[in-house]
């Protein structure tokens, strides 16, 4: 059968739940008409004040939970009031859209709202225990650049192959806690957009600039041109922490989870410590603690 072309428009003065129940059957029509290919459906919500862009269907969120479909639509996914309120003060401009299975928050008024089933939240989300408010929010394609800011100042985190999405958000979210400018990380880090890394960073991506690049060494060389001074934390390291509390321009370098540093990266290090833990109760510490830890006495004068 050939593809067709369907159009809805909808007056959104009808009441909220007639017009959440009449958007809710006529998404089910075009899920299904969708499913045995025989039309291409397009949903637009029509409003007194002019015409909303198209409804997009289930599956183009569903994408948003790969890296793929992120870079392609330029926006990724933010669970939870708390998060997405951490976005509204740090970057309102940035949010699209706010997908709710409830009435909306009078705080998200200014945003484009779509009211959806709890199971269709659930499809599209990645959580156990979903929270029932999503946002769709725009972030800058510069976090996949090789180049760093215009204007670099302040402590910067660098992050190598840090892998476990839940280390390496929690990692961003102590970073901007305790006011570094931005991260560095390797492309074998996980994907700081991704949904388990947002929810970690609880709203903060956005809060310090990122950067996730297979350049990293580079750019860390080219900070300490600049009088950077480059710390890495390894458990054979020498220094005492208290390094960190003297360097107004630091690089503090962090490594994989089993790894721990590259013989590479600690070949550039200026220094390199150690954080003492009793070694017979724990071999190491996990690399968000050491982190919060290291970055915690940076900020100590």
């Amino acid at each position: 059968m050939p593809s067709q072309k369907l159009l809805y428009r909808l007056p959104l003065d009808l009441n909220s739940c007639l017009l959440n129940e009449t958007l809710i059957l006529i998404e089910k029509v075009v899920e299904l008409l969708e499913g045995i290919k025989c039309a291409d459906v397009k949903l637009l919500v029509w409003s007194k004040g002019g015409d909303m862009p198209a409804l997009k269907p289930l599956k183009w969120y569903r994408r948003l939970v790969t890296k793929k479909g992120r870079l392609e639509s330029g926006v990724f996914l933010v669970e939870g009031d708390r998060a997405i309120e951490q976005i509204v003060t740090s970057h309102p401009e940035a949010i699209v859209e706010v997908l709710t299975v409830t009435e909306p928050s009078p705080r998200y008024q200014n945003y484009n709202v779509r009211l959806v089933t709890e199971r269709q939240f659930s499809s599209i989300c990645l959580a156990k225990t979903p929270q029932g408010t999503m946002a769709v929010v725009r972030f800058p394609m510069e976090i996949y650049s090789d180049r760093l800011p215009e204007k670099v100042d302040g402590k910067i985190l660098l992050l190598e192959d840090i892998q476990d999405p839940g280390n390496l958000g929690t990692l961003v979210r102590t970073a901007a806690a305790f006011d570094f400018a931005g991260v560095i990380m390797s492309e074998n880090c996980a994907d700081v957009l991704s949904p388990k890394c947002v929810q970690a960073t609880a709203g903060a991506v956005l809060s310090i600039w990122l950067r996730r690049t297979g350049h990293y060494l580079e750019l860390a060389q080219t900070l300490r041109k600049s009088g950077y001074f480059l710390v890495a934390a390894e458990l054979k390291g020498t220094v005492a922490p208290s390094v960190l509390c003297r360097q107004s321009k630091l690089i503090l370098a962090l490594g994989n989870e089993g790894a721990g540093i590259s013989g590479t990266l600690l070949k550039v290090a200026d220094f390199r410590l150690r954080i003492p833990t009793i070694g017979s109760k724990a071999e190491s510490l996990n690399v968000a603690a050491c982190g919060a830890i290291c970055m915690y006495l940076s900020s100590q004068t």
